[in-house]
């Protein structure tokens, strides 16, 4: 009785516009009148009044050399509007519970807010005895290897307004030595498309990197693993890097990405 209810207020050529979009696929990109309300469980002349009416607004766009009808720009609009309103920790949360479940390993999410790396979110291993870092910490980009990797859709020039001097900030032992020194190491953190830091920020703890991509295909944040051990056991080794890997794709895939390379 209920559903009855609730269906009194169903707008039917609503439900027809919807039902016709979601006819397109893969499989079928673009269609013909004829191809299309065969998919459709509609009467002939309600389909081409529905086509004509999302063709009309932007929804539907006819290809006239070909008579065949696609996806047109106001369909990609709303996804991408939508997309670009998701919130890399909203969106990200569940994926980093997962992969501390798989990997045993505390995982994170960072951002990049100029000089430093933020962390956004972040899950726990159990009984993990590490002194972990709170949603909210700051660390300097050029120290650490999620910096290093959240640096990496930076251009030559946007690096050098970030980096004004030769001589980087706060240096310390391990990081790199200068500016240029950075630069190469970024470069070569960005053809690997990953980052394994073994002690390279903490003595004792490793990290394994990997970047998340917005529709614009810039990285924008990163995902990340933290080992307990100097260096990660190579019998561990490729098995972690593919489940950070695995997560940072799928979160960026909820944000908009297309699918990259699969590194190794």
């Amino acid at each position: 009785m209920a559903e009855d209810q609730e269906c009194k207020y169903l707008i039917p050529g609503l439900d027809r516009g919807l039902q016709l979009l979601l006819a397109f696929s893969e499989q079928h990109k673009e269609m013909t009148f004829a191809e299309l309300h065969r998919l459709v469980d509609m009467p002939k002349a309600t389909a081409y009044r529905v086509v004509q009416t999302l063709e009309h607004l932007g929804f539907l766009e006819r290809n006239p050399r070909t008579n065949t009808f696609g996806l047109g720009i106001k369909v990609l609009r709303l996804g991408f509007e939508y997309i670009a309103s998701l919130d890399v920790a909203q969106v990200g949360q569940p994926v980093i519970e997962q992969l501390r479940d798989r990997s045993q390993c505390s995982s994170h999410l960072a951002i990049r807010d100029g000089h430093d790396v933020i962390y956004i979110a972040r899950v726990s291993a159990a009984g993990s005895q590490i002194n972990q870092v709170s949603v909210g910490t700051r660390l300097p980009v050029h120290r650490t290897s999620l910096g290093r990797m959240l640096l990496t859709s930076t251009s030559r020039e946007e690096f050098e307004r970030l980096f004004p001097h030769e001589t980087l900030p706060d240096a310390a032992p391990g990081a790199p030595a200068n500016r240029e020194a950075l630069w190469q190491m970024v470069q070569q953190d960005k053809a690997r498309g990953y980052v394994i830091g073994e002690s390279f920020f903490r003595l004792g703890i490793s990290s394994i990197v990997y970047p998340i991509f917005n529709h614009e295909q810039r990285v924008e944040a990163v995902v990340s693993i933290m080992v307990p051990s100097e260096e990660i056991p190579k019998a561990d080794r490729e098995r972690l890097r593919m489940e950070v890997r695995d997560a940072a794709e799928k979160i960026s895939g909820f944000l908009g990405a297309t699918p990259q390379a699969k590194v190794g």
